[in-house]
């Protein structure tokens, strides 16, 4: 917990609570599901949870913004962002049913107004979404066409709507073809050593 108020010190008195009990849900559920390896987590905080929040480094979620969290896996970088954002709806999706059902019990157990889950390929998903956020489930390419259409037209945030991607190491061949892409190093806001090589790539709407 240390390391989230480090970055993240003006976090309500709710806020610290679901974050301090994240550790304990999952912990849990890994036990009887595994969809987190043994070493993150016993590196919760530093390998999935603020690694999740570096997203908020770069935009302040408006209230009643649409995030689709694809491929969402343990429910990262999604609940994370649920927690620090609780007027945004997330809608968090993934193709494989024992992941979202340690999903599911984490939002219970943490009383999320704010998440659905749905179990699914994103292409099956309807309607449309300000952001679509997600943490390296497929090569950009490949993800851009699974989301299609999938990316709202109205606009609210000072950021334009679009794609946020956490993702590492060298991304130049992978975004030849986006011109209009932006790569943050998340170095530039965490220092710790496991950032060095992590970064957000925001490809906007109309790339």
């Amino acid at each position: 917990m240390e390391l989230i108020l480090k970055y993240f010190p003006n976090l309500t008195q709710d806020q610290i609570d679901k974050f301090t009990k994240l550790e304990a849900l999952y912990q849990d559920w890994n036990l009887k599901i595994n969809v987190v390896s043994r070493k993150d987590i016993d590196e919760l905080y530093l390998r999935h949870v603020l690694h999740s929040l570096a997203i908020a480094k770069i935009i302040d979620f408006k209230d009643d913004t649409k995030i689709m969290d694809v491929g969402t896996g343990g429910g990262f970088p999604g609940i994370p962002l649920a927690i620090l954002f609780p007027e945004c709806d997330f809608h968090l999706v993934d193709s494989i049913a024992k992941k979202l059902k340690v999903v599911n019990e984490v939002v219970e157990g943490l009383g999320l107004q704010n998440v659905k889950t749905t179990h699914t390929r994103v292409e099956e998903i309807n309607g449309t979404y300000d952001f679509i956020i997600s943490r390296a489930v497929a090569a950009m390419p490949t993800f851009v066409h699974w989301v299609k259409g999938k990316v709202s037209k109205h606009q609210d945030n000072n950021l334009k709507n679009g794609i946020l991607y956490l993702k590492g190491g060298d991304l130049n061949e992978e975004l030849q073809g986006y011109t209009t892409a932006t790569i943050y190093n998340i170095s530039d806001f965490y220092y710790e050593e496991f950032y060095e090589t992590k970064k957000i790539v925001y490809l906007p709407r109309k790339h």
